[in-house]
């Protein structure tokens, strides 16, 4: 019974120096897709275009707040000399431009979160070519996006995001 106590505490030995000597060859790697699509030349272009789209939406926005403001403001200040129809007119009004305005941020919002998911999936495959070929010509056995995952501590010396920007913008 010794005998086997002491062999199976030296295969188990044997077996946590193989297995720490295997994982001792590996090489893990870093990247934030996020960061690579903000910082690279593809990235800052797509994203300038969805500012733009989302200061157009703004000015419509801002364009229908200030017509809602100043039906609030006309009902409050004039209300005391509105017959009840036109109050109740106004009022209406006032409830169809907020109902309009409501919607045109809903569909906004929804405009830009589509233009930004397309932006990602359009760059997302082209940033993974780039990955892989980094990966291969360095031999890393494996890459992890910090973005995608929570991520509690790593190595900064292991984030080759600049690496990927540089080579992507090439």
């Amino acid at each position: 019974m010794k005998k086997q106590l002491v062999l199976i505490a030296a295969l188990c030995a044997f077996l946590a120096v193989g297995v720490s000597q295997a994982f001792a060859q590996d090489k893990i790697a870093f990247i934030n897709v996020r960061e690579i699509m903000k910082n690279s030349n593809a990235g800052k272009k797509a994203s300038d275009e969805l500012k733009k789209v989302a200061e157009k939406k703004q000015a419509e926005i801002g364009a229908l707040e200030k017509d809602i403001q100043a039906i609030k403001k006309d009902i409050e200040t004039k209300s005391s000399i509105m017959t009840a129809q036109a109050r109740r007119d106004k009022e209406t009004e006032y409830q169809k431009k907020l109902r309009d305005y409501e919607l045109m941020v809903r569909d906004a919002n929804t405009e830009l979160s589509n233009l930004d998911k397309d932006m990602f999936e359009k760059l997302f495959p082209e940033i993974l070519k780039v990955v892989n070929t980094i990966a291969e010509k360095e031999k890393y056995t494996l890459v992890l996006d910090i973005a995608s995952m929570p991520m509690p501590y790593y190595d900064k010396s292991g984030d080759i995001s600049k690496k990927v920007v540089e080579e992507f913008n090439k």
